[in-house]
């Protein structure tokens, strides 16, 4: 029997992108920051991530359309949501625990250089 997938699988990124922004903007942390991490992680530019949000997305395809996660993802390393972002099986469900540890990192007011593991 195979687990029912995951309904954020076939959320819109463009339904959680701005709870991104305003989570670390309660932190004094700016969208332009967030777009920074996010764009870090997926390969995205702004004009690419901007069109995923335009055209409403849903997270597997905004990551399959990906240009490319970075090289250092295997660098986040910690726990989002109760969970260890590394022990997460589902490769779709580690991105998106990798693109939520980041912005939680960003909230938490880590140094960008941290959190884009440089």
């Amino acid at each position: 029997m195979t687990m029912p997938e995951h309904r954020i699988f076939a959320m819109p990124f463009a339904k959680v992108y701005p709870l991104y922004v305003k989570k670390a903007e309660r932190k004094n942390r700016t969208k332009e920051e967030v777009d920074q991490v996010i764009c870090w992680l997926t390969g995205y530019d702004l004009a690419g991530m901007q069109r995923q949000i335009e055209q409403e997305n849903d997270f597997r395809t905004f990551f399959a359309q990906a240009p490319a996660l970075h090289q250092n993802v295997g660098l986040i390393k910690g726990v989002v949501c109760g969970v260890r972002v590394e022990e997460v099986d589902d490769p779709l469900m580690r991105k998106i625990r990798y693109m939520d540890k980041l912005v939680d990192e960003l909230a938490k007011g880590k140094a960008l250089e941290k959190i884009l593991r440089k």
